[in-house]
């Protein structure tokens, strides 16, 4: 260890006036003495009582120890020089999760993220590098902790693509219903949800409309996980248990009512995890690459055109633009309208010269799709082999595609064919979203074969309707659940609405009854028939016949009918029920 001597004091106050020791000092020690008794605190120096020292010779450093010591004291200090180097500056959050380390579940995802999950993370960080530059640019404009882009890690690993089961889609896994509250496009063409840019902004509404509800950043995100009605009216019932409890530490006294549901009591923790382990990966020995930042500029493109001639007119791969665009979901811009597709930040044309470029391309290229008219004889099979595709992906660029019973599709309408080229570019990944739900807009269809649903409406009530039943309308449109959202589109079969009731049986009906005895009397008249014992209304003597085998007359099998005809009515309904049960069991 070093030691140096660093000698304080550099300074005097004399004679009410701030003197450097490194300057020439013009007075003698016993004056600096008397100066320094007529100077208070509280006075401050006027020109009255400032005395102007004789000039002398420059003391000598030793005198200005001595001197410095005679005003000051001892100023020789010893300071211990230590040779071992400061350690560097530690990664800092702008979220408080140090606070929030030890917490049992914060702790249990650490180790989660770093033991038993470690690759999978780090696959989750590594895809991370490519988006959350943009991210965290955004969130810091909107005035969002930076730090939030986790929440994406933990709601999808930053994957554009992620889906669930409960049909929550893209980075920020939102449900169709919210992304359109948050103003994202999803209708069959194109699903903003996929986006990673339009869908930050999205995120990012609706988070700070959450924190500005709940006036924390952890309530915030527990709202977005489990829904903010769910939040509100717990922070009301356990009001009287919350009470001291401040800022981020409300949404873990929440959780700690058995209230929340698993999923979110644990989503918080998550995410302080994942900011703390992927802030300081080094501390918990995570290594990952890094990919390219996420970087594009904007063209608008005319609508049906196929993402395949973009990528030819900006010189680049069909791969780049389908991994920039993944919200366009049909390889091509949707029939309705024109669509801002993205293109490599570095493709080094501009708008101009990409349009130039396509509108030079062939016809054939720069379109999608080539439009037929349906004669009526043919299946959607028998087109879709025709033209190298599944029947699916016919589907996808005819939503409202009208067929008949037999599975044939109605003559006079406008059949979409797409492109190999156009199909290629398509979304591939099961989307429950889409597929399931429908969309809010479908262009180029008739009411008769989609139903928009309209706000108030159930789908036992659009069943209705169309005279569908509830299984069937599910079944049309792939849907599992019972919920539908106003602007939804529904597949439906009927091209009429038929709304006249009447009390009375149809004509078919009556005849399916008759048919019905009919075929129930057959059924009994095959079984030997044993008549029983008929008093004679004179007393006659009673005859038995025989039961009779093999085949049996017509009046024979219509004997049942009669008699039942002469019964009272309750016996006839016995009769019956009896027949048909008799007639249809196997």
């Amino acid at each position: 260890m070093k030691r140096s001597l660093i000698a304080l004091g550099t300074a005097a106050f004399v004679g009410g006036c701030y003197t450097s020791a490194l300057k020439p000092i013009t007075a003698a020690p016993s004056q600096i003495a008397a100066g320094a008794e007529r100077a208070t605190p509280s006075a401050s120096p006027t020109s009255s009582d400032t005395e102007v020292l004789p000039a002398a010779d420059s003391p000598k450093p030793a005198e200005v120890q001595r001197t410095a010591a005679a005003v000051f004291g001892d100023t020789l200090i010893e300071v211990p020089v230590i040779d071992v180097p400061m350690p560097a500056e530690g990664p800092t959050w702008d979220m408080d999760v140090r606070s929030y380390e030890t917490q049992e579940r914060v702790a249990f995802y650490v180790n989660m993220f770093t033991q038993t999950s470690r690759t999978r993370f780090q696959e989750k960080l590594k895809l991370g590098t490519r988006y959350d530059p943009m991210i965290r640019a955004k969130l810091r404009a909107s005035g969002i902790p930076e730090d939030m882009t986790f929440l994406a890690l933990v709601e999808s690993g930053y994957d554009p693509n992620a889906y669930s089961s409960a049909a929550a889609v893209g980075m920020w896994q939102f449900m169709s219903s919210t992304a359109r509250d948050v103003g994202l496009r999803v209708d069959w063409w194109v699903d903003e949800r996929r986006d990673p840019a339009r869908s930050t902004d999205g995120a990012i509404r609706f988070l700070r409309d959450l924190q500005n509800q709940f006036g924390s950043l952890y309530l915030a995100a527990a709202a977005y996980n489990g829904g903010p009605g769910r939040v509100s009216r717990g922070l009301t019932r356990f009001a009287e248990e919350m009470q001291g409890s401040a800022g981020e530490d409300r949404f873990f006294a929440l959780a700690e009512q058995n209230y929340l549901r698993s999923e979110t009591k644990n989503y918080v923790p998550q995410i302080i995890a994942a900011a703390l382990v992927g802030k300081e990966p080094a501390r918990y020995g995570i290594q990952f690459d890094t990919l390219a930042h996420y970087q594009y500029d904007s063209i608008e493109v005319a609508a049906g055109t196929p993402l395949s001639a973009v990528a030819t007119a900006a010189g680049i791969g069909i791969g780049a633009i389908k991994e920039l665009n993944p919200a366009v979901l049909r390889g091509m811009t949707p029939p309705s309208g024109p669509l801002w597709v993205r293109v490599p930040f570095s493709s080094g044309t501009n708008n101009e010269q990409i349009h130039s470029a396509l509108n030079a391309l062939p016809e054939w290229e720069r379109v999608g799709f080539a439009a037929v008219k349906t004669k009526g004889s043919e299946t959607s099979s028998s087109i879709a082999g025709k033209a190298g595709i599944s029947t699916k992906q016919l589907a996808w660029y005819n939503p409202g595609l009208r067929t008949s019973k037999k599975g044939k599709i109605l003559a006079g309408q406008t059949l979409r064919i797409p492109t190999l080229a156009t199909v290629a570019a398509a979304t591939t990944v099961p989307d429950p979203s889409i597929e399931r739900y429908g969309s809010s807009t479908v262009a180029a269809t008739r009411s008769g074969s989609v139903h928009i649903v309209k706000r108030g409406e159930s789908l036992g009530r659009i069943a209705s309707r169309y005279n569908l039943s509830v299984a069937r309308l599910k079944s049309l449109n792939g849907m599992r659940g019972d919920r539908v959202v106003a602007g939804q589109a529904l597949r439906v079969l009927a091209t009429t609405v038929s709304r006249t009731t009447t009390t009375k049986k149809p004509a078919a009906s009556s005849a399916s009854s008759a048919k019905s005895r009919r075929a129930a009397s057959a059924s009994v008249a095959r079984k030997p028939v044993v008549k029983k014992p008929v008093a004679s209304k004179a007393g006659s003597k009673t005859s038995v016949k025989k039961p009779t085998t093999g085949k049996t007359s017509a009046s024979a099998r219509a004997t049942p009918v009669k008699a039942a005809a002469k019964a009272p009515a309750k016996k006839v309904a016995a009769s019956k029920a009896a027949t048909t049960k008799k007639g249809t069991g196997k």
